[in-house]
């Protein structure tokens, strides 16, 4: 068990005064049997009405309504957590899934509805064709294979960190042979996918004291993975761009279908295109006992 303290800092300068819109920010991390949200705080300025709901898939999302003008916007939150997942789980899957392949339960098929569908095009099954090299026998073991699949992609992939927006396709990923944890993500995801299995996108937090893991560059970024759902052990974090299983080191904030629905900060502003004159993140984990 450990307890960390999360800080999340992004901040626009434009080169004159603008309107924003609606900003919708997830930012405040999911609880769950694994972690504990002890405290979370969040500022905005200028000062804005922020409202909170949950999104579909039970995220925390907020949303910033603004009234001035202004030429900087500065978002900043604070999360203390507690950290409670084991370093080497043991998954409890159920004898129906022991072995791959399987089918899951009428109830589970429907429930998994579009996480089980791949969300980018794969018309030559060259992605399906890669993910299925992987599978060493029918039956062959489900989460050895999984597990073969996540490491595969830092076996085929070099990690590059990337500061520009956007996910690069599995199609481009294999192709380019680089990505970062983001690409990295997307690439697992689709190929479980590819493979029958009901996969989603996680954006949160890698916690990286000795700073050996890929998916953080220095100060500014949040980290993406995945998880695969295999009945009786439910939810699997995998993380291929550190070949990892489970969340000794992972604090979730989102969970969605494509990695676009898990952005931090999303927003507009009235005016010119190009008037941003700055933007910077800053994100900083580290455990609690540092901070005092």
């Amino acid at each position: 068990m450990e307890e960390l303290l999360i800080r999340h800092r992004t901040s626009y300068h434009y080169q004159v005064p603008v309107q924003f819109g609606p900003h919708r920010l997830m930012l405040r991390p999911r609880e769950s049997c694994e972690v504990r949200l002890k405290t979370f705080d969040l500022t905005v300025l200028p000062q804005a009405q922020v409202s909170w709901a949950h999104d579909v898939f039970g995220n925390a999302v907020a949303t910033a309504v603004f009234a001035d003008l202004t030429d900087e916007l500065v978002i900043e939150s604070s999360a203390r957590v507690q950290l409670e997942a084991a370093a080497w789980p043991v998954f409890d899957i159920a004898a129906s899934a022991i072995s791959y392949p399987f089918l899951y339960a009428d109830d589970e098929w429907t429930d998994l509805g579009a996480l089980t569908v791949q969300s980018y095009p794969d018309p030559d099954s060259r992605l399906r064709n890669w993910a299925q090299a992987f599978v060493g026998g029918n039956p062959t073991d489900t989460l050895a294979m999984l597990k073969d699949l996540s490491a595969g992609v830092t076996g085929w992939i070099a990690y590059q960190s990337r500061e520009d927006q956007g996910t690069q396709s599995p199609e481009q990923t294999l192709n380019r042979g680089w990505g970062s944890c983001r690409d990295f993500a997307v690439l697992f995801v689709e190929a479980a996918r590819s493979l029958g299995f009901g996969a989603r996108i996680i954006s949160g937090y890698l916690h990286n004291p000795d700073q050996i893991l890929d998916g953080t560059s220095g100060a500014g970024s949040t980290h993406a993975w995945a998880e695969v759902f295999v009945p009786g052990a439910g939810w699997i974090p995998f993380d291929p761009t550190n070949r990892s299983v489970g969340g000794a080191n992972l604090v979730p904030v989102a969970v969605a279908r494509e990695i676009g629905q898990t952005i931090p900060v999303a927003g507009t502003y009235v005016g010119l295109s190009g008037l941003v004159d700055a933007m910077n993140v800053e994100v900083s984990v580290v455990s609690s006992d540092v901070c005092s």
